[in-house]
């Protein structure tokens, strides 16, 4: 890779990594409206990375809004509960985005909205409590990951002795989502309130907040609001893609370098969204189990983008009826955003905990360039933030070279999507990555 690089160098090439993607945050002036309750909701019982729940309630069960409807006896996962009050219909079986399937929790909501009695704050006297209330919360991460919160607090003793920092993320480089942006605009509170009492457990001596240049407004506030907090800062961040990849992230806010195949802990870092410690920050106050999200919905084919908050289970399509419904024919549907998002081909599934964004566009935006040779001009090695040869592991990919794969490092791709953004050719490269990485842990290297 030194070669690679001095050679760019050479040429004239800055190494600059990530793609200058376009903002187009259209929809960050609009205050988060709340959707009616829908009259059917469908939770997923796999929200999470790892094992998914089971569902622990039977058709014509009734449930409350924060009623615990899906759990599991596996250690990497998160409980699951009703956002609604109504009754269960079914336990179906649901194809998801990515062409699994897995069991969900089908309930015709009554409208009521009634609060399950069980509902109150944690009691929390101690570290263990705090990771029980976590994990009771089915708090996962919310910046699309989806990985149990609970877990991620709670790393091995060894190493949380060496964690001296957590880092929030809030970034949003992905361009159209504005809904961590409101975040800071409209829950400041409890996200200064769940930095703390994370900061506690985690015995991290200092917390640094990350909001990229483009959010000045979202930047301001936060530095008045911590001012008297002496451990607690605000960093603008580079408004680059992928700004918010978490080790691209941690390598801004404080030079460290996460090995490949290491994780933040390992480097002394724990890194949360700022929704998912604006949530932690109301659930410690309040008990609320994370059963809504904000999510925002834009793109060309949408009549009156804006920023939304949902149940958990809501389907796509009532959200965007909400939001006027589509005003052309939509030719791409997305959940997440334009670079790493996932393409939809149906606006009949329901929202997810980790759902930030429904984007859908029309025939012009969504309309695939042609794809041609690469002339090798290296332009997707200056972009990428982890230091990869991605024409090197599509060729790789095509020649199903399992040592070339492993030699490139094929795992290490975060998938961001900056080498397939800025190649003149179009090649498409996060696909061929992808592939890839299938070849290699199916050959079990």
């Amino acid at each position: 890779m030194a070669q690679s690089s001095s050679l760019l160098g050479r040429l004239g090439f800055v190494k600059t990594p990530g793609a200058p993607v376009p903002h187009r945050k259209n929809t960050a002036a609009c205050e988060t409206v709340t959707m009616p309750v829908p009259a059917t909701v469908t939770i997923v019982m796999s929200m999470h990375v790892g094992a998914p729940c089971k569902p622990c309630v039977k058709p014509k069960d009734q449930v409350y809004v924060g009623t615990l409807i899906g759990d599991s006896d596996a250690f990497m996962s998160a409980k699951i509960h009703s956002s609604v009050s109504g009754t269960v219909k079914k336990i179906d079986e649901v194809l998801m985005p990515n062409g699994s399937k897995a069991q969900a929790v089908v309930i015709d909501t009554d409208g009521e909205q009634t609060l399950d009695p069980n509902i109150k704050p944690p009691v929390i006297n101690s570290r263990d409590d705090f990771i029980e209330a976590v994990k009771n919360s089915g708090l996962v991460g919310l910046g699309g990951a989806g990985f149990p919160a609970h877990i991620k607090l709670n790393p091995a003793p060894a190493v949380l002795d060496t964690v001296d920092t957590l880092c929030i993320n809030g970034a949003e480089c992905e361009p159209y989502n504005t809904a961590d942006y409101r975040e800071f605009l409209e829950n400041y509170e409890n996200v200064i309130y769940g930095i703390t009492e994370a900061m506690k457990v985690l015995d991290a001596k200092q917390a640094i907040i990350g909001i990229e240049a483009n959010k000045p407004e979202a930047i301001k506030l936060m530095q008045e609001k911590t001012k008297e907090y002496s451990n607690i800062t605000v960093q603008t961040l580079p408004a680059r893609y992928p700004q918010g990849a978490e080790k691209v992230l941690i390598h801004t806010l404080t030079g460290r370098c996460v090995p490949p195949g290491k994780l933040p802990a390992d480097v002394g870092v724990i890194v949360m969204n700022v929704a998912s410690v604006g949530f932690l920050g109301g659930y410690l106050k309040d008990g609320i189990p994370l059963i809504t999200k904000r999510v925002t919905v834009d793109g060309s084919a949408i009549a009156n983008p804006q920023n939304v908050r949902v149940c958990v289970g809501t389907p796509i399509k009532d959200i965007i009826a909400f939001c006027g419904g589509y005003k052309v024919a939509p030719s791409k549907l997305i959940s997440g955003g334009p670079m790493m998002g996932l393409a939809l081909m149906t606006d009949e599934f329901p929202v997810l905990k980790q759902n930030n964004a429904f984007l859908a566009f029309d025939e012009k935006d969504a309309k695939s360039l042609e794809t041609t040779a690469c002339i090798r001009c290296g332009r997707c090695v200056n972009a990428c933030p982890m230091n990869l040869m991605p024409t090197k592991l599509e060729n790789a990919t095509e020649a199903r070279d399992v040592d070339a794969l492993k030699q490139y490092g094929v795992l290490n791709c975060m998938e961001c999507g900056s080498c397939g953004y800025v190649c003149p050719a179009n090649r498409k490269l996060v696909q061929a990555i992808r592939i890839g990485k299938t070849i290699l842990r199916n050959a079990g290297k």
